[in-house]
């Protein structure tokens, strides 16, 4: 059997990319925009921006995945089965594990309401690292 050639991953071109994340926002006038950033091997980077747009009437998001959400501008509630209501604003985020049901109430037309999404493979059980003692607010260690 022959030896399956791996190519080397330093012989790719790797380039830094960057962008602006509240910058190109669409005029509103049509649907909700998804805009991939970044894609590493099952996870990825997404920009979505919604101006008024809400899941249609009984239906819930239930996905494969697990879904890292942070509201970056404008506002939005989220439905989570069981849960209640989630109201986000900016600088809110909310970690949806993988087949937890939940739904767009509503999402502000003005400003737009700004969403980074982070999808990745589903976790059998999700850590919470507040709680757990791995990040410290309001400390540093430099002068």
């Amino acid at each position: 059997m022959a030896e399956t050639q791996h190519p080397d991953p330093d012989s790719f071109p790797r380039r830094v990319s960057h962008g602006h994340l509240l910058g190109s926002l669409p005029d509103g006038a049509g649907a909700e925009e998804f805009l991939p950033l970044v894609a590493h091997g099952a996870i990825r980077v997404e920009r979505i921006v919604s101006t008024g747009q809400a899941s249609p009437a009984g239906f819930w998001y239930d996905q494969d995945e697990d879904e890292f959400v942070a509201l970056l501008a404008g506002g939005a509630r989220l439905a989570i089965e069981g849960q209640g209501d989630l109201l986000l604003g900016p600088g809110d985020w909310v970690n949806l594990p993988a087949h937890c049901r939940h739904r767009v109430e509503w999402t502000s037309v003005e400003p737009p309401t700004v969403w980074l999404a982070v999808f990745s493979p589903a976790s059998p059980q999700a850590l919470d690292l507040r709680s757990a003692g791995s990040v410290q607010s309001g400390t540093s260690d430099t002068p």
